[in-house]
């Protein structure tokens, strides 16, 4: 009796644990600000999950760049979400200045936010690699797959663009 009321009370820990990491969509801004996701309902939110130490992240910057300009004025938001270690023990550490150089160099003209080795974003939108976009329609609710990796020879601006599209 005593080993089934010790599973049921691991059990029962684990799945609160698990249900409180995935109901967390806040992120802070490099100014110590904070972006709540869910706030963010009547919008379509695209999320370029990137991080300043890799190449690619330029690119994907170029397309974020692009889609901004496309749905400017429209219901659309966009956040750049570095994932960036801030441990500096880290081979993919990145500090706070850092990351304001990528995105000035990169001329990311939109709120970029930290999460630390992706730890939030990687695994409640299923990201398997980075870097990454992610579209949640108006109810905060992901749409499909997330748009992994960039390909230099591929506009991945096209299918993210007909995935917006289908949902303004």
């Amino acid at each position: 009796m005593r080993t089934i009321k010790g599973f049921i009370a691991v059990l029962s820990l684990t799945i609160m644990f698990s249900a409180a990491a995935a109901a967390q969509t806040v992120l802070m801004t490099l100014d110590g600000g904070r972006v709540d996701l869910d706030n963010q309902r009547g919008k379509v939110v695209v999320l370029a999950v990137g991080a300043a130490w890799l190449p690619l992240s330029a690119k994907q910057a170029d397309y974020t760049n692009a889609l901004i300009k496309k749905y400017a004025g429209k219901d659309v938001v966009f956040y750049f979400v570095a994932t960036d270690s801030t441990n500096a023990k880290s081979r993919n550490f990145k500090d706070t200045e850092d990351i304001r150089k990528f995105a000035a160099l990169n001329k990311l003209g939109i709120p970029v936010l930290r999460d630390s080795d992706g730890a939030v974003t990687l695994r409640k939108y299923d990201i398997d690699q980075v870097p990454s976009f992610v579209i949640l329609d108006r109810t905060g609710k992901q749409v499909g797959e997330p748009f992994g990796g960039i390909d230099p020879k591929f506009d991945v601006t096209i299918p993210i663009s007909k995935a917006i599209d289908r949902i303004l």
